[in-house]
This record gives C-alpha cells, sequence and structure tokens, in this order.
C-alpha cells in the first residue's frame, strides 16, 4: 500500500512564497501520476496540479504561471512550489497519488495567505 505524508504548510503574507512536499512510501511510486489539491472553507475540493507518470504536467488556470509541480522517482518525493500567493490560495492542499481504479489520498495540510 501507499502513503502520502504533506508538509510545509503555513501562514504566509500576499505575495509570499510556500513549498508543499509529499513523501510517499510504499510500491510503484513512479507508475502513478502525482496531483495536489485543495479545499477552501465551504468550498468543493478542486485539481490544483498534476504530475503525470509519462512526465506531463497540467494546472488549474488558477495557479497557471504562480505554482509548479514537481516529482522526483528515486527519493519518492513530489512538490508544489508556490508563488505569488493570494488570499484565495487558502485552502487545505492534499496530495494525490492516482494509477487506473487505485487512488490514495494524503491527510492535508493547511495553507493560509493574509496579512
Amino acid at each position: 500500500q501507499l502513503q502520502l505524508v504533506e508538509s510545509g504548510g503555513g501562514l504566509v503574507q500576499p505575495g509570499g512564497s510556500l513549498r508543499l512536499s509529499c513523501a510517499a512510501s510504499g510500491i510503484s511510486f513512479s507508475s502513478y501520476a502525482m496531483s495536489w489539491y485543495r479545499q477552501a472553507l465551504g468550498k468543493q475540493r478542486e485539481l490544483v496540479a498534476t504530475f503525470t507518470s509519462g512526465g506531463n504536467t497540467d494546472y488549474a488556470d488558477s495557479v497557471k504561471g504562480r505554482f509548479t509541480i514537481s516529482r522526483d522517482n528515486t527519493k519518492k518525493t513530489v512538490w508544489l512550489q508556490m508563488n505569488s500567493l493570494k488570499p484565495e490560495d487558502t485552502a487545505v492542499y492534499y496530495c494525490n497519488a492516482r494509477l487506473l481504479h487505485i487512488i490514495y489520498w494524503g491527510q492535508g495540510t493547511q495553507v493560509t495567505v493574509s496579512s
């Protein structure tokens, strides 16, 4: 089984930066598409960024140009670099791993963007 543990969340001022990490343990990490989702209070969970096993990346329009997803299959880690943060980015950020019908979720890490 795959275990995902997020870290790096916290409080940051608008315009600031944070780098989230998701450390994976278990089998066949390199075969999984890795994604970051977020869920703000009172809102649906939304897809933020994806890094497929084939090396493709995709971003939500709301974060394009500000966020960057990366992964290292040797370290079994995926990151989300977040720059130019806005209050609207405030949410719990979740790491997600998917291979066909197999899906794993991390527990989430809180990101708060506020003055």
